[in-house]
């Protein structure tokens, strides 16, 4: 890691190992936003990371953003972070300004209203619809993507996901407060969404891994304890190589973007058929390495499974980017896909 990355990473893994606790991760899946974590979030400038340094932001790239990315599925973070973090960023590339507070963001079709843009269809199924006073909506456009600002929608149809974070349909009578455009792919939310989904996988499967090789070398069965078992020590390593893959795969996607967020499709589709592969198989070791004790409310190991379940087909499943690139691949032929995964 560079120096940048080093100091966020410090940061945020301190400002979570302080202010988050089983007991908040347990208040917010109650519905209680966790006003306090919010706050040191914002008084770090996280949520803006990539926004640029004249619109009040950190200026970082996609590389520097996976460490917090990251830490949010490390820590099993109950707020939109992640979402805040996209969504500042798609209205910097569009050249508007970035509001304070929680912002999230989703697929729309925008169309124009005088000087401003109007959104016609509800906004289905927005992560932390309820908790973010502002939405940036998103829809293709001749010259890359429209992106508009809404306020104060009207919520309906609100869930949870499995992972017990708040979805919800929003309408909006008003026209966007502001909008632009963005030389970015016709699919944004659907690429960007599923990036940062794999990174959270990615930082979720460290996390569990570390608490399966602390329980196997804390359980003792037959006089010692379990992780002294080869087909426990298989099942670890196995676990082990699929969080490292997925990390690999998440870094290769953020250099990607970083060199040209409107190609970097093949590299986040591979990231998210790893993630949502490694998800699962990562979830199912977790568990039996702890027995049965790890699906109970009382452990805790269940705050990250839960996240590694949710995340694994948001914004695209393993089928749905493995089906793409399986297209690209018969589109360009043998040679070019030899070409294309041997620049990588």
């Amino acid at each position: 890691m560079n120096e940048l990355q080093t100091m966020l990473s410090d940061t945020a893994n301190r400002l979570f190992t302080d202010h988050l606790q089983k007991p908040v991760r347990e208040a917010a899946e109650e519905g209680q936003w966790p006003q306090l974590l919010w706050q040191a979030v914002e008084e770090n400038g996280f949520g803006h990371v990539l926004v640029s340094e004249a619109r009040g932001g950190a200026g970082a790239g996609w590389s520097d953003a996976m460490v917090l990315l990251r830490a949010c599925g490390t820590h099993a973070v109950p707020l939109p972070l992640a979402e805040t973090i996209v969504a500042a960023w798609l209205l910097d590339q569009a050249g508007l300004d970035v509001p304070e507070g929680p912002l999230t963001f989703a697929q729309s079709d925008l169309q124009p209203d005088g000087d401003s843009v109007v959104c016609t269809v509800p906004l289905q199924a927005v992560p932390f619809a309820a908790q973010c006073k502002h939405v940036v909506a998103v829809s293709p456009h001749k010259d890359g993507v429209r992106i508009a600002l809404f306020v104060d929608g009207k919520s309906s149809n609100e869930v949870t996901t499995i992972a017990r974070d708040p979805v919800a349909d929003l309408t909006y009578n008003a026209p966007a407060v502001s909008h632009g455009i963005a030389q970015l792919p016709a699919d944004t939310v659907l690429q960007f969404g599923a990036v940062v989904r794999a990174a959270g996988i990615a930082g979720a499967l460290q996390a569990v891994l570390l608490q399966a090789v602390q329980y196997a070398g804390d359980r003792v069965q037959f006089g010692r304890p379990i992780s002294q078992f080869q087909a426990v020590q298989h099942q670890l390593a196995e676990l082990a190589s699929h969080a490292a893959s997925v990390g690999v795969a998440v870094d290769a996607a953020a250099r990607a973007i970083e060199a040209n967020p409107r190609t970097a499709g093949f590299d986040i589709a591979v990231a998210k058929v790893r993630a949502a592969d490694a998800a699962q198989i990562g979830a199912s070791i977790a568990h039996q390495t702890h027995g049965a004790i790890g699906f109970t409310y009382e452990h805790g190991l269940h705050f990250w499974t839960r996240r590694l379940w949710s995340w694994a087909p948001e914004f695209g499943g393993a089928a749905h980017w493995a089906q793409r690139l399986g297209k690209e691949a018969i589109k360009g032929g043998g040679k070019e896909l030899w070409t294309t995964i041997a620049a990588r």
